[in-house]
This record gives C-alpha cells, sequence and structure tokens, in this order.
C-alpha cells in the first residue's frame, strides 16, 4: 500500500527553521520529522511513499539521493574516485518525490500525484505529525466500513478542523474550528479510497476545506478516534518538545528498533 505525505508547504509558523529548509526536514534527533514518520509506516509493512513536495524540494530529494551519507559512515578514495560505505544499512523504501507546485493547496497537491496512486486505498498524512497510532487498526477500520475516507481523530487543543463523530465513527460534519468548538480534530494518518479524488478540483483546493466537507455531507467521511500520542510540530515549542522526548529515550511515537 502506497503512502502518501503532503510535505510541500511553507511552514510559516516555525520560521524560525523553514526559512532554511521545508519543514519536514527539520530534524528531531537529528533526523528531519519526514524521516521519523516513514519509519513509523515502514513498521507496519509500509515501504512505499509518494511525497509531495513545494517549498524548497531540492533539499528533500538531496537527502534521499545522499541517503548513506546520512546514515553510515564512507571512506572516500579521492585519488582513485571510488566510496565506501561502511556498516551500511538500507530501508526497504521506495519514495516517489513528486514536485507538486510552489503555491499549491493541500487538496491540489493530492490530486497531482493521482497518477502515481492509480485505483488502489492508500494512506494519506502530513509531513509534520507523529503519533504512535497503530495503523493495522486504521486499515481494518477503513476497510471495514466501506466509506471513501477515514481521518484519524484525536483529541487536542482548538487549532485545527473540527469533527462532528458519532458513535459508530461516522462523520456528520468536517468545519474549520471556532472558539465555543471541542477538541476532536483531524490529526491526520487518514486512508483513502481512490474515489477522493474526484471530490479535489485542482490546485487551489484545501484537501481541508471543500473535499472534507463534501465527503461529510455525502456520508463518505468516516473517523478512526486515537486515544493514544499525537503532536504536531507546528512551532518552535513544539520542536523542543519532539526533541526533549527524543533525547529522553521515551518518544511514544518511536515504533521501530534501532
Amino acid at each position: 500500500m502506497k503512502v502518501v505525505i503532503l510535505a510541500g508547504g511553507f511552514g510559516t509558523r516555525i520560521s524560525e527553521e523553514s526559512h532554511l529548509r521545508p519543514k519536514p526536514m527539520i530534524e528531531i534527533g537529528e533526523r528531519p520529522i519526514l524521516w521519523h514518520i516513514m519509519k513509523h509506516y515502514s513498521q507496519y509493512g509500509m515501504h512505499d511513499f509518494v511525497i509531495c513536495l513545494g517549498y524548497k524540494q531540492y533539499m528533500v530529494k538531496e537527502f534521499f539521493a545522499d541517503y548513506f551519507l546520512h546514515t553510515s559512515d564512507v571512506t572516500f578514495d579521492l585519488a582513485n574516485n571510488r566510496m565506501e560505505v561502511h556498516n551500511n544499512y538500507s530501508e526497504p523504501w521506495k519514495v516517489t518525490l513528486v514536485d507538486t507546485g510552489l503555491h499549491t493547496m493541500t487538496g491540489g497537491r493530492i490530486k497531482r500525484i493521482q497518477k502515481y496512486i492509480g485505483k488502489e486505498p492508500f494512506m494519506l498524512t502530513y509531513g509534520d505529525g507523529v503519533a504512535d497510532v497503530n495503523l493495522h487498526e486504521l486499515r481494518r477500520f477503513h476497510e471495514s466500513h466501506g466509506k471513501i475516507a477515514t481521518i484519524t481523530a484525536v483529541n487536542v487543543g482548538q487549532r485545527f478542523g473540527v469533527l462532528d463523530v458519532a458513535e459508530d465513527g461516522g462523520i456528520g460534519s468536517f468545519r474549520e474550528k471556532n472558539d465555543l468548538d471541542g477538541s476532536l480534530i483531524n490529526g491526520g494518518y487518514m486512508m483513502m479510497n481512490a474515489g477522493v479524488f474526484d471530490y479535489i478540483e485542482g490546485d487551489k483546493t484545501a484537501f481541508e476545506k471543500e473535499p472534507l466537507e463534501r465527503l461529510a455531507a455525502d456520508g463518505q467521511l468516516m473517523a478512526y478516534r486515537h486515544n493514544g500520542f499525537w503532536k504536531c510540530m507546528d512551532t518552535q515549542r513544539d520542536k523542543m518538545q519532539l526533541e526533549e522526548l527524543w533525547q529522553s529515550g521515551k518518544a511514544p511515537w518511536k515504533s521501530w528498533r534501532d
């Protein structure tokens, strides 16, 4: 199953770092947060990634092109123009890096990678949030209800789109938050059937607005409730909190072994 990661935004709320690199390349424990997200999916047997790029896309491409330089010891034999990689560990990943435009909205980025997905269901998430979501349970839930879209609902503060969730997980409405709302929000870690592409017009479509609103109105949007750890790296403070968790050796999202 393919995993689509939205990694093309400007990351303006963490501009202390994003003016130098795209937000998904900001490091936690000397590895990009994008790497942490991919490691979690890979732990559940999902190794085929499609990454939607935009702002400073070349930095993401260079990271994967030079992956061994980031993860292994190397010897450069300059006289013979040769490089030897030591303690070589290759991730079992296939990574498709797609330029989805500098100013394209999230829905537009998803629409642009349709040709890489085809008609198969796929996972979808953002390149700036880590969690300990059980992806096997998410997949089973999605396949059990037969609807087009499942999003993971998490219980946190008041910053993101608000969900009206019924007892069976059905979503009656999706809208942007206001000051009077509760705290169940869209935490990413979504699963979609290919029918979702029909709900996206083009580059100017924000996935969190018209597509999710229409899916909810059509009874095609479901919520998988996650009561565990979830954290979006939205600000410098968020980054420092994630770094502290990583350095403590107790990062809740670390589902893999070194």
